[in-house]
């Protein structure tokens, strides 16, 4: 089944790739901006909004889904911009189809979750399932979730929207994409990324501190680093302007 989208403009793609709780909405600010250059394409991750959950939600699921969008779009490649669990997407599926990314953007997210062993995903796994658990739906918990992932001066009606984003996760598509997001590790590929690639963090992300996107950037070939000054991991939210500027200055320096 081809994951459900929407797109603006035309021309080379541009790919969105949202977090765990986020639906092709959550860049509407994006394709608005870059629509004028680009074929600006956000997507429902598999499980997400109108896309059908699968039968189980792995990586090599997910990064088919997205070869099988940009096939069903006729695109053959694309710049894939992915944030968060989005950011593992386009991980996996640059490591499965480097042929097919053209370039990469890599925004609050990380090459591993967790820690080596596996108590730690464990606890992480248990506690955010626990209110799910208790018969709570992400509606209930957006709005707690989405205020820790924002930086130092929130703009209330973006957090609404963040929330109103996670609000429409299914609670079978949040255990799902949780029981996923554990499992993930890609640190071996970095250094076999060879498209140019943008690696962005915000400077409070709590998520994906800085520092550690610092030193993932540095075992990605030719990577570029940029720091998003006083904002969370929810940067496509929180300003829209900082967040596309840094990366229409990344695509325009790649046309120069």
């Amino acid at each position: 089944m081809i994951p459900a989208h929407k797109a603006a403009g035309g021309g080379r793609a541009l790919v969105f790739l949202h977090g765990i709780g986020g639906n092709k909405e959550s860049y509407d600010d994006q394709l608005d901006a870059f629509a004028d250059r680009w074929r600006a394409i956000a997507w429902d991750m598999p499980g997400y909004g109108g896309s059908a959950l699968p039968p189980e939600m792995t990586w090599p699921v997910l990064a088919d889904a997205l070869g099988a969008l940009l096939d069903h779009l006729g695109h053959e490649k694309a710049v894939v911009v992915g944030h968060s669990m989005g950011g593992m997407v386009a991980q996996e599926f640059v490591a499965r189809h480097p042929d097919r990314v053209s370039a990469l953007v890599l925004s609050g997210t990380s090459p591993a979750f967790g820690k080596p062993g596996g108590d730690w995903q464990q606890t992480f796994l248990d506690a955010r399932l626990a209110p799910i658990e208790r018969g709570l739906t992400p509606a209930d918990i957006a709005d707690e979730l989405v205020a820790g992932m924002f930086g130092d001066d929130p703009d209330p009606a973006a957090m609404r929207r963040a929330a109103a984003c996670m609000a429409r996760v299914g609670p079978e598509t949040y255990r799902a994409a949780l029981r996923c997001l554990v499992t993930f590790d890609r640190r071996d590929a970095l250094a076999g990324i060879r498209c140019p690639t943008l690696v962005l963090a915000g400077e409070k992300d709590g998520n994906a501190p800085a520092a550690m996107m610092e030193k993932m950037a540095a075992k990605i070939p030719g990577a570029r680093y940029h720091c998003m000054a006083g904002l969370g991991h929810l940067a496509n939210f929180e300003r829209p302007d900082v967040f596309n500027a840094a990366i229409a200055g990344f695509l325009s320096d790649l046309e120069a």
